[in-house]
């Protein structure tokens, strides 16, 4: 399957950068689900703020059902570059496919922005190249 079927809209590097901000600032002061199962259900529970899959999942099937969930559950989701990115920003030393924020924490304001970001990408596809 490519990655291009589950990809909805690319996501800017800024807009990447802020969602590894915002897992640091929510693993420090608020909640987070890491992992693929954790993140499902988290999203089945309706506690997720915002899901953040990362784009270099193998095989992609792993995550391919996340978009679908939060489509259902009207939850936001974004795609980053690099699962071990994510990782590290979930405090882990290994890589993660998924990571939801449940609780901001501190980072409520950077929270609101990708939620606008999400929002704005959804409306217009993605950036322009």
């Amino acid at each position: 399957m490519p990655k291009a079927f589950y990809v909805k809209f690319e996501v800017p590097k800024e807009v990447a950068e802020k969602a590894y901000q915002l897992v640091q600032v929510a693993k420090d002061t608020g909640k987070l689900r890491k992992g693929t199962n954790e993140t499902t259900k988290a999203i089945e529970r309706g506690i997720a703020k915002l899901v953040i899959i990362a784009q270099d999942v193998e095989p992609p099937q792993i995550v391919a059902h996340l978009p679908i969930l939060c489509d259902e559950r009207k939850i936001s989701y974004l795609f980053v570059p690099s699962k071990l990115d994510l990782g590290k920003s979930s405090g882990l030393d290994v890589g993660s496919s998924a990571t939801s924020i449940v609780e901001p924490g501190d980072g409520a304001g950077i929270l609101a922005e990708l939620l606008k970001a999400v929002e704005d990408l959804r409306k217009t596809g993605g950036p322009k190249k």
